[in-house]
């Protein structure tokens, strides 16, 4: 999730984050202030969150306890056992 010191935000994590949260995209639009079409890219993997709106996602993640594991992180952790 971190390439170098900044935190990496891909579309399964801005996914997993928004699901942990228990938000809609229209939720968490609303939180970060920013459009429900911009929470859509950001699922889609048509763009990535990056300047302010990747560090709110980081403050977010870190005061909600948000332990990052999407469903493509448990099938590799199975796979491998």
């Amino acid at each position: 999730m971190e390439r170098g010191r900044r935190k990496v935000w891909d579309k399964e994590k801005v996914h997993a984050l928004r699901k942990h949260l228990g938000l809609s995209q229209v939720g968490l639009a609303q939180e970060l202030g920013v459009r429900q079409q911009t929470i859509s890219d950001w699922e889609q993997g048509i763009y990535q969150p990056r300047g302010a709106s990747s560090t709110l996602l980081s403050i977010i993640a870190e005061r909600s306890e948000f332990g990052y594991e999407t469903q493509k992180s448990k099938e590799k952790e199975n796979a491998s056992n």
